[in-house]
């Protein structure tokens, strides 16, 4: 179904469309912005001594922290997904 502008002037060749209805609205994103975040990886010293680690920010708290390896990437993802869902109740 589509959905017209409220307030479009409505002509004889374009007749006015319905608005649409709660019904009719596209279901919600499967990747959410909430939970979007960007991973800025470090470099230390060259690219044989590169370590796994960066700093991590929530875009839509401006939340961040430090990481040093993999595991500990992944546990402040998780710390700070259960953070943000329980301030959204």
């Amino acid at each position: 179904m589509l959905c017209g502008v409220k307030g479009r002037r409505q002509t004889a060749s374009q007749p006015e469309r319905p608005l649409c209805d709660s019904a009719a609205r596209p279901p919600a994103p499967a990747l959410p912005a909430w939970k979007a975040f960007v991973v800025q990886f470090h470099r230390a010293g060259s690219a044989e001594a590169a370590r796994f680690s960066g700093r991590v920010e929530h875009l839509s708290s401006g939340r961040r922290d430090d990481f040093s390896s993999s595991t500990e990437l992944l546990a402040i993802l998780d710390r700070m997904l259960v953070q943000l869902g329980r301030d959204s109740q």
